[in-house]
């Protein structure tokens, strides 16, 4: 009889626990955390090594963002469930939040050793590597992916990013084209064509996918600025400009859209107006690009004592900008001290640097 007993008190209690966690579950679902977390504790006081609740109240610190707390609840879960496939997945999602990808990538290959296939866990697995710039292993896993189900969509992207950060834009334009393909409306996807194109000066081509994205999203940063540099590309300035402007409409302390308009007010000759652009950046905070326009304003104008000035200043943090050594010696070809011209542009190579624009500028300085 007190067998019977125990037996019916267990399936009780058993029960009882089984609805807690049903209900905490739907509770994070519901994003009530505070309510989801008491059932769980709840679970906690009459089953202290209980996985689901373990698992919960580390779902619910994760998706708060704590996740040292939630990294300790799955772990606790896992000494006491060594291979809980919920910890286990809950613990790496954690490492990468966190951005220690090597730490995911041990707990997803943990996970994946148990026979499990999942495409979900090999994409990130291969994100990882692809983060930790192991890139032939990245590709690798993306391919299985591919493998296990063709065209899909986090294979087909990570590919695309995978062969873009190599630079190797023609082979990440092929898995673009077909994840565009698949998903024409997808803004990522076609301002990643536009950059591939605008990346491989086929800027024509860019304009194609930039102007379909504005047709989405007619206020897409990226899209915007896709428009405006590939313009720049094809040196039609006022329609960059056009472009430019507009996403100062959305972020009018951007210092380096500023000066864009300023490079695209100096290219038309319009100096005035390309000076206050470049000094609104400067009030923002120093930038290298603006102090270089600024320069170059003076040596259109003929001022060539202040552009080396202004140049020279660049060169004390950018010693190994040759396009200032270039510009230095052309002011002071202008100002017929070529001897002076000679020296700046040796300078540059004594330290060990090579350009073949200023051996150029240099040997025809020798004549």
């Amino acid at each position: 009889m007190n067998e019977e007993n125990n037996r019916e008190q267990d399936t009780g209690i058993h029960e009882k626990l089984a609805e807690l966690s049903r209900v905490g579950y739907i509770l994070i679902k519901d994003r009530r955390f505070d309510e989801a977390e008491a059932k769980f504790n709840e679970i906690l006081e009459l089953d202290d090594e209980n996985n689901y609740a373990l698992v919960g109240l580390g779902d619910i610190e994760r998706k708060k963002g704590n996740y040292d707390k939630a990294i300790r609840f799955y772990q606790r879960c896992l000494g006491f469930h060594n291979g809980n496939k919920y910890a286990l997945i809950g613990l790496a999602d954690c490492y990468r939040a966190l951005r220690q990808y090597r730490k995911a990538i041990e707990i997803w290959e943990k996970y994946l050793s148990q026979g499990e296939t999942d495409i979900t866990v090999l994409t990130r697995v291969a994100d990882a590597f692809r983060k930790i710039k192991e890139f032939d292993r990245s590709k690798e896993i993306y391919l299985k992916v591919l493998a296990i189900e063709d065209d899909n969509p986090y294979a087909l992207t990570g590919l695309g990013y995978l062969h873009f950060d190599k630079k190797d834009y023609h082979t990440a334009l092929q898995y673009w084209e077909r994840m565009h393909r698949r998903d024409p409306a997808n803004i990522k996807v076609l301002t990643s064509l536009g950059n591939c194109h605008r990346k491989l000066k086929t800027f024509d081509q860019g304009l194609i996918y930039f102007r379909k994205a504005l047709e989405i999203q007619p206020d897409n940063f990226y899209a915007l600025f896709g428009m405006a540099d590939c313009y720049r590309g094809l040196n039609e300035q006022e329609k960059s400009m056009q472009y430019w402007k507009k996403i100062l409409e959305y972020d009018s302390n951007n210092k380096v859209i500023l000066t864009r308009v300023g490079d695209a007010y100096r290219n038309l000759k319009d100096f005035d107006k390309a000076e206050e652009y470049y000094q609104k950046a400067l009030n923002i905070e120093f930038d290298t690009y603006a102090v270089l326009g600024l320069a170059l304003i003076s040596k259109e104008r003929g001022d060539y004592l202040k552009a080396i000035e202004s140049l020279s200043g660049l060169l004390v943090n950018d010693p190994r900008n040759a396009r200032l050594y270039l510009e230095i010696a052309g002011c002071y070809i202008e100002l017929d001290h070529k001897d002076k011209a000679k020296e700046i542009l040796t300078r540059f190579l004594r330290m060990g640097y090579k350009n073949t624009a200023i051996k150029n500028k240099l040997e025809g300085l020798r004549f």
